[in-house]
């Protein structure tokens, strides 16, 4: 762009407000529904915080804080554009609470939680860079649950962090420990568990097990030799790190070594990058352990022979994780879905993606979530929409990377059938109003280099098969400030697990429609009430000033 150009923009966007006639009807009929004299007071806001945001618990008190906090007031009450300009606030938010407020008392098996696949690549799953910056970035958006590949380094003498059978550059597995607890409680002060696929000799597996002990010291988690008998709550491993991986196995380094070199495997069920890993016959002798490795193993991880019976059998002595692929899962949904929900009752399932993936996009997550799969481990580099419900549903609980079970997956006596058709729960009355903010966050000529751009949005149900519904507002031509009034319903069965997804798009007559922002809510906490939604880029990360104006009500069945 030439400074020409660039200083026209400029004044463009210093220029450019949104005047109080582009308000809604709506919102000018509200206002003149409960103002006096085209005046709001404090006891007029109340009653409209109260009926219309259905914010019940709000006082006067709190309704002449907020009259306070807007610009340019009249001190006995608010005109029609302060009121517009806080309904289009940062204030406003659509989501009920940004704090914890589940239960954290109970087993980790009884939440979903924050996982990431790969966590140290940097791109695609092939030839890409492994790094600790892939692993910082996840911590900080609150992932919990980190994954680590190690393979001794190319001298057999240290290890490395890297995509086994693949051209993957390595990262050292002393580096990743150093960044993991440097950036494990930033988010979020609940614990992070390390996944580690161990292709190790019993020597380099001493070696490692002392790299996370200097490393992580007494806030690692360790219960000893023995499996747990039940997963300990979140609540109670606050700011702890806890290790889960195969116990060591009891061959000859010798075999251990000849399976590594012919046998690559990517993921201990089986994940098919390379080739798949031959188990040992159980008849070899008995090799050198690593007690201390062993010792530091708090989830045992491990996928028994004989079938999916045998993988889901349960245990009343102890608790472990199983890890199956996403075409695994889709498989099993069908012939043992609810054997699956009683094994996740207690034990933990880790979900991941199928080994051609290359690209690092990812799958449903619902289908692993409606089954009560509490790792669905997910290509955190990607940035595909799939990723945009994975970071809707961990908003919830104050994005603390666990989100309690829903107590339907949670029951022993009366086992959830995801294949049952549910009855409709509640209803859900979508209004989008309009959108604004991309004339401060975008180039004038980003969308369109010759005229404004041409919005429209797609708002609808991410969750079970039978709430999936997306509709589409018409497209609005030639405006910063797109005004749709348009509004959609949404029949929910299953409220818990669902999520609005909300994106918004650029119309192009000749090419592929522009991205132009997106969000995810989780269901269980949207705000009633007209609210101002702010949009995220493809990567999750909150735009500056993009936002969309939105009203939201819920009519529950007669």
């Amino acid at each position: 762009m030439s400074d020409e150009s660039y200083t026209v923009c400029l004044c463009f966007r210093r220029r450019f407000k949104m005047p109080v006639a582009q308000a809604p009807e709506e919102i000018k009929k509200l206002f003149e529904q409960y103002s006096e004299n085209e005046l709001m007071n404090a006891d007029e806001f109340h009653k409209f915080l109260v009926e219309v945001q259905k914010e019940d618990e709000a006082t006067i008190e709190d309704a002449q804080k907020i009259i306070d906090g807007c610009k340019n007031v009249n001190e006995n009450g608010l005109h029609l554009e302060p009121m517009f300009r806080y309904l289009f606030g940062d204030d406003n938010s659509p989501q009920a609470s940004n704090r914890v407020h589940h239960d954290m008392s109970a087993p980790l098996s009884r939440y979903f939680i924050f996982t990431s696949h790969n966590s140290y690549l940097t791109g695609n799953q092939l030839n890409s860079d492994c790094s600790d910056v892939p692993i910082i970035n996840a911590l900080k958006r609150g992932v919990r649950v980190i994954e680590l590949d190690i393979w001794p380094n190319s001298d057999k003498d240290d290890v490395d962090v890297l995509h086994g059978g693949t051209l993957t550059a390595p990262v050292t597995f002393i580096k990743c420990l150093e960044s993991i607890k440097e950036y494990a409680f930033v988010s979020s002060e609940f614990p992070v568990v390390i996944t580690l696929e161990d292709h190790l000799t019993p020597d380099l597996q001493t070696k490692a097990a002392k790299m996370i002990i200097e490393t992580f010291g007494d806030i690692l988690f360790t219960p000893g030799h023995e499996a747990l008998k039940e997963f300990p709550s979140p609540e109670s491993l606050k700011k702890r790190i806890i290790i889960s991986t195969k116990p060591p196995k009891e061959h000859t380094e010798a075999k251990e070594v000849k399976d590594e070199e012919n046998d690559l495997q990517n993921d201990e069920a089986g994940e098919e990058v390379a080739q798949q890993n031959t188990e040992p016959s159980g008849n070899e002798p008995e090799q050198k352990k690593a007690p201390e490795y062993k010792r530091l193993i708090a989830i045992h991880a491990g996928k028994p022979k004989g079938g999916l019976d045998e993988c889901l059998k349960l245990d009343s002595e102890t608790v472990r994780r199983l890890s199956l692929s996403e075409l695994e899962l889709e498989n099993a949904a069908q012939t043992h879905g609810r054997q699956i929900i009683r094994f996740t009752q207690r034990n933990m399932l880790r979900i991941y993606p199928k080994g051609i993936r290359v690209d690092s996009s990812n799958y449903n997550p619902m289908i692993a979530w409606a089954h009560g799969a509490q790792m669905v481990a997910f290509n955190m580099q990607g940035n595909d929409k799939h990723l945009w419900l994975m970071h809707g549903m961990f908003k919830a609980n104050g994005r603390c990377g666990y989100v309690k079970k829903p107590d339907f997956l949670l029951d022993p006596d009366e086992i959830f059938d995801p294949q049952d058709t549910q009855p409709v729960k509640t209803t859900l009355k979508v209004t989008v109003y309009m959108g604004e903010g991309w004339y401060q966050d975008f180039d004038r000529t980003h969308f369109d280099p010759y005229s404004p751009p041409d919005f429209y949005a797609n708002v609808g149900i991410a969750g079970v098969p039978a709430d999936k519904n997306m509709n589409k507002t018409d497209s609005v031509s030639d405006s910063w400030v797109p005004c749709w009034n348009q509004e959609f319903e949404f029949h929910i069965t299953v409220p818990e697990l669902a999520l609005l997804l909300i994106e918004v798009h650029e119309h192009d007559v000749s090419e592929k429609d522009d991205f132009a922002g997106q969000t995810c809510i989780p269901i269980p906490e949207l705000k009633c009430g007209i609210r101002a939604v702010p949009l995220m880029d493809v990567k999750g990360d909150k735009y500056n000033n993009v936002k969309l104006l939105m009203r939201f009500e819920f009519i529950n069945p007669p």
